[in-house]
Order: structure tokens, then sequence, then C-alpha cells
């Protein structure tokens, strides 16, 4: 049973509208991204995010109307499932309220429409027509006037009445769009017949509303507007001119032509150069953004004379992403939405003819390939700590030519340095001070060492200078406490005393000291009290306002060792204190040290003692969380009651190994992070009323203090084993995307951990002279700094197809590592029988490329691989099996066998000696590697099958005899091998274990070896990336969580609306052109199933009647699977 769960949402946008959703009065943009819906407002030059909602659907067509009833516009959505619906906003509940959903409109016998689905609205308002199959429309009415029958039917004015399709003779529709000024809502179609001519054609639509007993009639007749074989025949876009000049534009290749909307009479314009026009936006009346395939965009301007159309002209902007939308906020600002690049807000000087980025909105779509690295062990690959953490990488070849580059994502909090103080070994702890009552913010850094403490002064400007004496303080000793007290007094404990400083003068106020021969071990403070633990077995609190008067001592006795004390913010009327022995805290009266409450963190078997205590106030709207570090990495976490200080609410999470160490951060807003300094440094922030555990994206820390000095606001010091710097950090996780701009489509990425550099294969396309150049070149970065190091040139008309890294040869130091590269002709006809060659290269110690053996096939070859020390090729129509020779003179390539496939192989998965191939139209087989002896020759023999059609895209190995595959519809399949089977024909058929519809094409899976603990409910398996940008997480569900999760999602599929209404068991069922199920198969939407956390309480404890876990237990268990990513 298997478990798919997002960790990088979808980052490609193709549809965006411009509303007037939010406010009758402001504007606002929606964007689409798969299947999540967007709401940006514009502040000044950016756009600022307001709202984002997921759909049970992939959007494939937005449009907005204004029903005459409403204030505010609504907005038409259309997924990829022929499921309509519209939606308005609830300004006062902050969510989308759906108004209208439509009939499934889908004809199971007609095909989709080849230039994608589109949606119009008449200019006039009284029709909207959706193009969605070859042949047949779909007409909306947008209601007029509402009679009897209609008020029977729920009609409202202004709204959509039921849909009706109309039969077209025009197959392949190129474009469309309803012409301005037209007495009846006319449809202009620019169309391909069967021999690739192009030609426009005007249709009149009419829609005549049903009956009870008749359906509602719709139909396009033919007006005097036809253009047979219009001037340019690579036209590809028509836009109507609004009135008075009215007509419409043909966006050809090389010319734009003008047709008059009365007289037919066309005008061409020829352009300055050819090229391939991909969406427009109009402005006004008279002028119109175009954009084209290669990135710029172009103002056209219309000359009008009298009212009538003279000529027109086009001038260049400038570049941009390769937009496949463009929406116009104002007269001056543009968005751009691109699914090959990313998304921008540009601003346009049109007398200027220029353009400047105000806002980049990253985009990692499409990514074409992936690979894995371990940031904290470099390992090899399939060794991979979990992405979560931090310390892994996923990086990607992302975008398309112009737009394409390399992008490591990564998962984490960041941390950007402001300034460091130089290398500092030994820090134990780390202070931040005011100097004197007149400073309102941070000015001193006290730095704790074994057996020293150093203080460094900031000035307003940044300057830093390390003091010899300051204020009073003990340098000689270790700090265990500072804090800036009472205004303008300074708290310090050491292991010898507690002294009150006068921050202006420097002079002791007051001074405490334990017993003869007795050290403080520990000690906490708000601005009231300090409480110190002596010897470990006494703890005794002093006034701080009575100038450290004590208020009381208690001793424990040696069986009750005291491990950890903290002091709560005040005011405060009790501390906690850890112990030892027992391995439980306690909660004592701050005045009289009665045991308040007592909390056992023992478990059966595990000894572990808390070592560190935090109270901090981290979620809105709840108790103060008390955070309980034990010595073995555990972390407790309890809500407190602050009227009688009970614990509730007990939850625990794995940091590490070790101890951790917690600092609290403020925000700025009453409540603070927690920064827990471990192996993996975290930051612990409230998000929807839970705890988040973050991955700090630095190196190890030891420890930290807020430090919001003038010059660094909002800053933290932060010491680790070799230095002490001062950062700032992001208040919560986000994926953060560093990038290396190529300009060209990164096809194929391959890394090597031993050479610490990345292979990559890059095809880059230029015009020259009207034509595409296209060329393609094998290059190499480096891992670390995200640099190019070398490149290598293909021939012309050859193609990069794989890269993989590879341990190759068998030389007198072993196997060296080594690029391996497939590629392929794009010529049809050659001169010879070569269509693609095998490339292998090594790096020298100058980090530059070169070939070592090379070898041509008569295939383009598709996908690449490793078994046993041998290469496995796919090529056209089978799979070989080389053998690296690096002879005596030159290294060659060595065949051995081959294996025919069904059609052609596009995937390859190999574990041990068998290789799992996906084929372009007949899924998966399996194929077992026989090697030879003697005179026995070497074999590659099919032993399985999945014999249903897919198209396949990607496929990975998950477990024993388990796969995962993708097809080119958008679904995940896992296939079982049933090596057990009781014939030979159910040992070669391959079982669909799971099978669910993604919604998104998935271009690459890699699979991964996660460490997990022994009860978790998943096991990672797999990441997944998409052709929208998406990147999942792919896991086997635990056998005795299945039941459980399978019902779970089941509950929550009946509670959890989406906008639309629409179901989740249809949006996630299996579907493709030869079947369609109703709902997924054995397999647990992980966004779904996190949903759970958004719930009531109420509600939490309905979903889990009757799955035999409390509602305690299952938050836990969604808490858990969440921190997978």
């Amino acid at each position: 049973m298997a478990y798919v769960v997002p960790i990088h949402k979808p980052t490609s946008v193709r549809h965006a509208v411009k509303l007037r959703l939010l406010d009758p009065g402001e504007d606002c943009l929606v964007v689409v991204k798969a299947n999540n819906l967007h709401m940006y407002r514009q502040n000044g030059t950016t756009l600022a995010l307001e709202h984002t909602k997921s759909i049970y659907g992939k959007v494939t067509m937005l449009e907005k109307f204004r029903p005459a009833s409403s204030r505010t516009d609504h907005l038409f959505v259309g997924t990829d499932r022929y499921a309509y619906f519209t939606l308005s906003w609830d300004a006062s509940k902050r969510q989308w309220i759906t108004e209208r959903t439509f009939v499934d409109a889908a004809d199971n016998g007609a095909k989709d429409s080849q230039s994608g689905s589109r949606c119009l609205v008449d200019p006039s308002g009284q029709i909207m027509v959706l193009d969605l199959f070859e042949g047949i429309v779909t007409v909306l009415p947008i209601i007029q006037k509402v009679d009897r029958a209609g008020k029977k039917k729920g009609y409202e004015l202004g709204n959509l009445g039921d849909p009706a399709p109309a039969r077209i003779p025009e197959l392949y529709v190129k474009s469309a769009a309803f012409l301005h000024g037209a007495s009846s809502p006319t449809l202009a179609l620019l169309w391909e017949d069967g021999h690739g001519k192009v030609h426009l054609r005007a249709k009149e639509v009419s829609y005549t509303d049903g009956s009870s007993s008749e359906p509602a009639v719709a139909e396009l007749t033919d007006t005097s507007m036809v253009i047979p074989n219009v001037p340019d025949q690579g036209a590809s876009h028509i836009i109507p001119v609004p009135a008075p000049v009215g007509g419409l534009l043909i966006l050809g290749e090389s010319t734009v032509t003008y047709v008059d909307g009365k007289s037919n009479e066309i005008t061409s314009t020829n352009l300055d150069e050819p090229t391939i026009f991909a969406t427009w936006e109009q402005l006004d009346h008279t002028r119109f953004l175009l954009a084209d395939d290669y990135g710029k965009l172009f103002l056209l301007e219309l000359d009008v004379d009298e009212g009538a159309y003279a000529s027109c002209s086009l001038k260049i902007l400038g570049e941009t992403s390769k937009a496949s939308v463009i929406v116009a906020l104002n007269s001056s600002h543009v968005f751009v939405g691109s699914h090959q690049g990313d998304s921008q807000v540009i601003s346009l000087d049109f007398e200027a003819a220029t353009l400047e980025v105000d806002q980049t909105i990253p985009n990692i779509a499409p990514i074409l390939d992936f690979t894995l690295m371990d940031m904290g062990s470099q390992a090899g690959e399939g060794q991979i700590n979990e992405y979560s953490s931090g310390q892994a990488r996923i990086v990607t070849g992302s975008g398309a030519f112009q737009n394409g580059s390399l992008r490591s994502v990564r998962s984490g909090v960041g941390l950007e340095d402001q300034g460091i103080l130089g290398e500092m070994e030994g820090i134990t702890d780390l202070f931040s001070l005011r100097s004197s009552s007149l400073e309102r913010q941070a000015d001193t850094l006290v730095a704790s060492f074994v057996n020293e403490t150093r203080v460094f002064r900031f000035s307003s400007d940044g300057e830093v200078e390390e003091s010899e004496a300051f204020n009073g303080l003990s340098l000689s000793e270790n700090t265990l406490l500072a804090a800036s007290v009472l205004t303008d007094q300074i708290i310090q404990v050491t292991p010898t005393s507690v002294r009150l400083l006068d921050a202006e003068s420097g002079t002791v106020v007051s001074e405490w000291t334990p017993s003869a021969g007795q050290h403080i071990t520990d000690a906490s403070a708000n601005e009231e009290k300090v409480v110190v633990a002596v010897g470990g077995v006494s703890l005794v609190a002093l006034d701080i306002r009575s100038q450290l008067a004590v208020v009381v001592q208690k001793t424990f006795g040696s069986t009750s060792q005291i491990a950890c004390v903290t002091v709560p913010p005040s005011p405060s009327t009790a501390c906690v204190v850890g112990f030892w022995q027992s391995a439980a805290i306690s909660v004592l009266g701050l005045d009289t040290f009665e045991e308040l409450h007592v909390e056992d963190l023992g478990d059966g078997d595990r000894v572990s003692v808390p070592r560190t205590l935090l109270l901090a106030q981290v979620l809105p709207d709840h108790p103060p969380t008390l955070f309980v570090a034990m010595a073995d990495g555990i972390v407790f976490t309890f809500l407190v009651n602050t009227d009688d200080y009970s614990l509730s609410g007990k939850k625990s999470m794995v940091l590490g190994t070790q101890q951790a160490g917690f600092s609290a951060i403020p925000r700025g807003d009453g409540l603070s992070n927690v920064f827990a300094t471990c192996e993996h440094p975290s930051l612990i922030y409230g998000e929807e009323g839970r705890l988040v555990y973050a991955a700090v994206t630095a190196d190890e820390a030891t420890c930290v203090c807020p430090f919001d000095a003038q010059a660094f606001p909002g800053s933290i010091a932060i010491a680790t084993a070799s230095d002490l710097k001062i950062s700032l950090v992001d208040v919560e996780r986000r994926t953060h995307v560093k990038d290396l701009e190529l300009n060209q489509t990164v096809r194929r990425v391959a890394y090597s951990a031993k050479l610490r550099a990345f292979g990559l294969g890059t095809v880059k396309r230029t015009l020259q002279d009207g034509a595409e150049i296209v060329k393609s070149h094998v290059k190499l970065v480096d891992e670390v700094h995200f640099e190019l190091l070398d490149t290598y040139a293909l021939n012309d008309e050859e193609i990069v197809e794989s890269v993989i890294r590879a341990e190759l040869g068998d030389g007198a130091d072993g196997p060296s590592e080594r690029f391996v590269v497939g590629t392929g002709y794009l010529e049809d006809e050659r001169g010879d029988s070569v269509r693609g060659r095998i490339l292998v290269f090594e790096v020298n110690e100058e980090r530059k490329l070169k070939v070592v053996a090379e070898l041509g096939v008569k295939g383009a070859c598709r996908c690449l691989s490793i078994l046993d020390g041998k290469i496995v090729a796919a090529l056209i129509k089978t799979v070989v099996i080389y053998a690296f020779d690096e002879g005596s003179t030159t290294p060659s390539l060595v065949r051995l066998a081959s294996y025919r496939t069904a059609t052609a192989p596009i995937d390859m998965a190999i574990t041990g000696n068998i290789i799992a191939v996906a084929d372009l139209m007949k899924s998966v087989s399996i194929v077992e590697y026989r090697r030879g002896e003697g005179s026995v020759p070497h074999k590659l023999q099919e032993v399985a099958r999945h014999f249903q059609t897919a198209w396949g895209t990607a496929v990975a190995h998950v477990a024993k005899d388990t796969f995962l595959e993708s097809d080119a519809e958008g679904n995940l399949m896992v296939l079982h091998q049933n090596n057990n089977g009781v014939t030979e024909d159910d040992r070669r058929r391959l079982e669909t274990t799971s099978e669910m519809r993604l919604g998104e094409v998935v271009n690459r899976i890699r699979s991964i070896n996660m460490p997990v603990s022994a009860d978790a409910a998943v096991i990672p398996r797999a990441f997944l990336a998409t052709v929208e940008g998406s990147i999942y997480l792919f896991a086997l569900i635990a056998p005795r969580k299945q039941d459980l999760l399978m019902r779970l999602q089941a509950s929550l599929a009946k509670v959890i609306d989406s906008p639309g209404h629409m179901s989740f068991n249809s949006y996630r069922a299996f579907k493709n052109t030869v079947r369609e199920t109703d709902e997924p198969f054995r397999f647990v939407d992980g966004e779904l199933i996190e949903r759970f956390l958004d719930c009531s309480e109420l509600m939490q404890e309905d979903l889990v009647e009757g799955l035999e876990a409390s509602a305690e237990d299952v938050r836990g268990m969604v808490e858990g699977l969440k921190r997978l990513h």
C-alpha cells in the first residue's frame, strides 16, 4: 500500500486573470499553479500573496464574469476532469464560495482539443463558450432575464445557465475569439484542415433554453467572414479589436494581418524578423502586448484613421521569461506568468521601449531531471538523509531553452549571515546585553568559554570591538547566565557567584556566593528572580528587586540531583526543575519550592534524563509550551496552565542522538520561536495551532542567543565549533532554491560525490536568419559554488539524451569515477547507420572533461544505467548491455547482450541483476541479466511484464520485487512481481498493488534509502519530479498502519470540501485512455491526511470514531508524517 505527499508544491503558471474579487473597487490577480489557486494583491510594484487554496482537479481554464446581482466578479474554473464551477469570495470568512457547478460536459467519443481547453466570454456578456473537444463547442448562456421557468431552475440574473454542446466541422481550432461590435455573439475560429492549410471563419452563436422535457440547444451558424488560406500559414492567434475599429488581427510567424469585420478586407504587415507568438494581452483599444516563444515582449500599436484601421507597428520592449499568460495589472505594470521560467512582475516604459523586472516569482518547472545530494555525509547515491532534515538537497534541471537552469532545492529555515566576528573555538554559551539604560536594543554580546568570558561591544553602525572589562562582569571564569534586568542592571551568574551589577557605573550592587566548596551548576532568571542550582543538590531563589535577597532555599539530597532548571518570564510564581536519577521534571512554587506537579519522563528500558528546559509562548491563543530536552536527543513538549501550572498535551520528537540546547527567539508579536541546537539545528515555531520542527540550513550550531541590535535588527548570534557570527533567521521553514542560470535546457543531471561535481546534458536553441539552430553540450558544474567548470560540445544535430555517473574500469587503483553520456541525432536520414553515441568522460586534475571512450549506436540512446560495473543502454527499440574494456591502449565498449522491447524504452531501474524497463506504450517489463560463462553467452531474458497499456514516463525500484511507474496521463502505479506464484503465468504477470491519478506528469523518479524508526507509519522509497514543478515523496505504508490510514483518508474525503464541491475519490481515481476507475486503489494522499491537523478538536474526535486510535494518537502520527517533508 502506497503513500504520496508533495514536498514542493507546483510552481508552473499557465493561467491567470485579473478581476475585482475582494472588493468592488480593487483589482486582484488569481494565478493557477496546477491544482492550486493563488490570490495576489498588488502592493506598489510587486504582488503580495493573499490566499492559497487547493482544488480536487488540475485547472485547465480560468475566466471572470460579473453577475448582475453581485458587487464583485465571479471566477469560472474548469478542470482536466471536465468539471466546471463558478466561485465568489466571502471577505468576512476569507474563503471561496461555490456559486454554481456544472454536470460533466465530457463526450467520451470525442478527442480533446489539440490546442488545449479554452474559455471565451462574449464582449456583450450574453454567451460563454468552452472549446474542449475536436468538432464540439459547449455554450453556456449568461442569464439576461429570468422567467418563471428560469426561477424554477434556480437561475439568477447575470449568472450562467445550463450548458449545451454544438458541433462544428472545424476539428483543429488553433485559436478562437469573440468579435467586438457584432449584432449578436459572433465567434471567430482560426483552424487548420487535414492538408495543413489554415483558414479563418466566423460563426454566430445562438442558444435556446431547454425545458423539463427538452434539453437546451446551441447552434453555430456561418457568417460572411470567411478567409480561406490566410496569408501567413504559420498563423497561431487571433486578437479581436475593440470598437470603434472592430475586426480582428491574425498573428502569424512573419506577418500581422488585420481583417476588417465588415468588408473582410485584409491588410498584412511584415515582421522585421520571423517569430512564433505564444500569448497576448490587450492594454487598451489600440495597444496590445505580444510575447513570443523566445522570451521577447512586443508592443503592437494600431494606427487608426477616423475610427478605421490604417496600419500597425510592432516594437520590442525587452526580454522576459517565456510567457504562458500575460496580465496587465495597470497602465504600466504587467504580470508575466511562465511555465518554462520564473514568473515576473515587470514595469514598462513605452516611450523608451524598455522594461524592468520588479519582482520574480520562482518557478522550477518543468523538472526534466533531478539528482539527490546528501549534504551531511556526502554519501553516494542511494544513501540520503530525509529531505526535511535540511541536510539533503534535490538538484533539478529546470526550465527550458533560454529559461533553463540548474536549481538546488532544499527545505529548512534559512540563515543569512550579517557578519562574522572571527574564528573562536570552545564557546559554551552566548548572551546579549544592553550596556546602559539609554540603549533600547542590545549592543553587547557575551561569549562564555570553558574557563573565561569574552565581551564584544557593537556600535550603531555595526563596528565591533572586544572589551577587556565591561561593567563589572567577571571575565576570568565561564558565565552560566547573563541578562539585562530592571532597565539599568545586569545579572551575571558564574560557578562561584551571582552578581547584580549597575549597567551605568559598572559597580557591584549585590553579590551572592554559595557555601564554601560548593559551585553553581545551573541558573535561570526573569526580571524579578534568579534561581540557581548549587552542587547539584540544592536550589536557591534570589530576589533581584531586593538586591539578591534569598527568597527560599531547599536541599533535595544526593538521590534527587538537579539536572536543569528554568524560570518562566515575569510575572511567574513557579519554576521547573529536571532531576537526574528519577528522569522526571517537577513544577515548584517560586516562593516556597513546594512541589506543584510532577511528570515522569522515563520510558521502560530507555534510560535518559532531562538536560535542558525552556518555557516559551510559541503558539498564539494557546498556553505557554514547556520544552524538555533529554540526554538521548528526544524533546518532550507540554502545554502549561498558567493558573495552576499543570501540564497537559504531552508530545515527543526525536531531534538527534544527543541533548538539544534551547534559546527563545522573540518574533516581535508577543510570541517566540525556539532555536534548538543539536547535530542538526532546528527552529521550532507555531503554525496553525501546532508546533513545527524545521531544520536550519546552517552548519552545526553549538549555541545561539537573540541579538536585536541597532545595526543588526531581528538577528541572532550563533556560535559553531569554529566561529562566531551574526545572522538573520527566517521565522519559519520554506523551500530554499539556489540557481545557476545556463540559458539553455538542462535536460539531464548526474551527480558525483567523489568528484564533487554535476555532469549536465544541455540543449541550446538560437535563431539564425529566421531558422532555429539547436546545439547540445555536456557541462561540468562544481557542487559547492554552483560554478561552471567545463563544457564539451556535441556534434551538430546531436542531442543529449541521458547522463549518468558510474564507477568504471578495473585499474590498479580500482574503478574510476566517470560520466557516461548517451546521445541521438535529429535528422532522420543520415549517410551512415549511426543514430546516436555513447560517450564515456573522465574528469582530469584540472577539472576538465575528457572523452576516454566512444561508441556509435544505431538508435538514439534514450537511457543509461549501470549493472555490476557494466553499462546498460536503452536504444530506440532495444536494451543493450556493454562491458567497459580499458584494454592496453584505448578503452572501448564491448556488446554483451541485448533485449528487444515492445515499442521504445523510456526509462530503466536496476537492482541486482534485474532491469525494469518502462516502455513508451506497453508499461513495464522485467528483464534478468544472466552472466555468460565459458561458451555460454551473456543473456538478457524477460521474466515478467505488466500486460496493460500504459504510456510510461519513469520507473523505479521501491521494494523487493516492487516497482513504481508513472505514465504520460498523470497516473502512478505500484507493480509487484509475484515470484511465489503457483503458475508460470502468475510469476510472469506484474500485479497492480496500488494506483492513483496524480494529475501531473512525472518526468523522473529517484529511489531513496531513508532510515526510519521501527514504529514509523510509512517508509519513504522515492522522490518524484513533475512537469508542473512539483516534487513528491513516495512511501510504502507499514502494514500495521495501512487500515488506519486508508480509513482516515475515507473519513477526511467526506468532510474536507473543495471549491466546486469536487469529489476527492474522482480526483484521485486512475484514468487513462483505456480505463477509468471510481477511486484511488490502495493509495493514500498525504496532502489530504495532513488536513486532519487543520480540523477542530471536535471534528478530529468525529473523524477517528471507529478507527481504533485516539485523536491524540492520530494527531501524533500525522504530525510525524508532516515532518517527513
